[in-house]
């Protein structure tokens, strides 16, 4: 299910990236830290520094490894519960099993530390056997958004995933992102997605390089025009 009202969510790294994302008008944060791994659980000083920095709403990534396979799940426990006490209130997190199907226990662990709190699942379902029918199970597992780019590889590999899952009714919201470039905006636009996730294309300078406030701005006009 896509919400009618589109939405920009930029990767924050730092307190600096939080501020040039709400003055190019993003309309919420993934807070990250590591993204050498693709994104790992922030520390409760980042965070702290992030909700000083901006009002606009923040989820905090949960991920303690570069795979999609939980790690240390006592240990991802109790960083929930830190991160928790120190002003989360939205979360990322997204486990797989060997059979690179949903881990349904460690997500279900990490649920009741939030205890009702909003999550993504993140880009792990582009990596399981069937994302449709992944996707159609975690409207269960009560996460309210999916992060997907349809295929391992990025947007421009799965567009056509995507597009189905668009089509999905009654279940998360779907924000697309992985790769994404401003020219896929529109026929994704045309297909019924309205929530958009971008890094690196808000970075002008790569990685070590921060959030640039007019880039964002583009993007916003890209995605609500």
């Amino acid at each position: 299910m896509s919400s009618k009202t589109p939405l920009l969510e930029v990767i924050a790294l730092d307190a600096a990236d939080a501020e040039s994302a709400q003055a190019g008008g993003a309309d919420r944060l993934e807070l990250v830290a590591d993204m050498a791994q693709d994104g790992l659980t922030p520390s409760v000083e980042t965070l702290r520094d992030v909700l000083s920095a901006t009002d606009l709403p923040v989820r905090v990534m949960l991920r303690d490894n570069g795979s999609f396979a939980v790690g240390d799940l006592e240990g991802l426990r109790a960083d929930t519960g830190r991160l928790v006490d120190a002003g989360a209130r939205e979360f990322v997190f997204g486990f797989l099993n060997v059979d690179s199907e949903i881990d349904v226990d460690a997500c279900e662990a990490l649920i009741k530390e939030i205890d009702g709190l909003s999550w993504t699942f993140h880009r792990a379902i582009d990596r399981t056997r069937d994302p449709v029918r992944a996707y159609d199970r975690l409207g269960d597992l009560g996460c309210d958004t999916v992060l997907a780019a349809g295929h391992p590889n990025g947007v421009a590999s799965g567009l056509s995933v995507l597009q189905r899952l668009a089509q999905r009714e009654g279940g998360p919201e779907l924000l697309v992102g992985g790769g994404l470039r401003a020219q896929q905006v529109h026929l994704l636009r045309a297909g019924g997605v309205r929530g958009f996730h971008v890094g690196s294309a808000v970075r002008p300078g790569g990685w070590q390089a921060p959030v640039d406030a007019g880039t964002v701005r583009n993007w916003v006009d890209l995605v609500k025009s």
